[in-house]
């Protein structure tokens, strides 16, 4: 019998994959009784492995909430490369990622989840997703709004209080209705249009309108 994979902290193997999608597939079933014990049966896998690889069930919730994360990203910005066109694709590019994931079945489940645990000392998932997830999530994006300002294309004071912004515009009350159990489809046309949307009104808030400094 071949050997498990050994974890990688920043990309799972395949295999680590299948049961990471395991343990979402088990939040749907099971909801906060999901179990090391109920994914290994899901997966296929051993417990022994599941331990090896992960330590216990919150180092497997920590691991499948960053790669479901992971999901949400942004290009690149190139030094001295970005224009307004740039940072608007990034922007859209960043609150389309999120929306696609956000809306999955399996994102409501494990957001329904963290919620039910927050603040009832059985486990710590609400902190996990809000580590893995929301502040994550601003580290990624607050760079590029850092290089929007430093290329003159944006103004504001504090990068927190500018991604909260942008955070809310592309937010809105969707997440919120979905936990609730609203029925909101969001096709890939309805995530464009709204991450167009986003970007359009933060810019209205925070761009320059005549910028300087920016290639082009």
């Amino acid at each position: 019998m071949s050997q498990p994979e050994a974890p990688t902290e920043q990309q799972p193997s395949p295999r680590q994959i299948e049961v990471l999608e395991a343990t979402l597939r088990q939040m749907l079933v099971e909801g906060q009784a999901v179990t090391m014990n109920s994914v290994a049966r899901a997966a296929s896998c051993s417990k022994e492995t599941l331990y090896k690889w992960f330590g216990d069930r919150e180092g497997l919730l920590t691991a499948t909430v960053k790669w479901k994360a992971s999901r949400v990203h942004v290009g690149a910005i190139e030094p001295g490369r970005l224009d307004r066109a740039a940072l608007v694709a990034r922007l859209e590019e960043f609150a389309s990622n999120w929306l696609a994931v956000i809306s999955s079945e399996t994102s409501i489940a494990l957001n329904r989840i963290a919620m039910g645990e927050a603040g009832t000392g059985k486990h710590s998932l609400g902190a996990i997703v809000l580590e893995n997830g929301r502040f994550a999530l601003g580290a990624r994006l607050k760079p590029v709004l850092e290089a929007g300002r430093a290329a003159r294309l944006l103004e504001f004071q504090d990068s927190e209080e500018a991604f909260r912004t942008f955070f809310g515009l592309m937010a809105r009350d969707v997440q919120i209705r979905l936990l609730l159990g609203d029925a909101l489809v969001l096709s890939s046309a309805t995530i464009h249009q709204e991450a167009a949307r986003a970007a359009t009104q933060f810019l209205a808030l925070y761009g320059v309108e005549n910028p300087t400094g920016s290639a082009g």
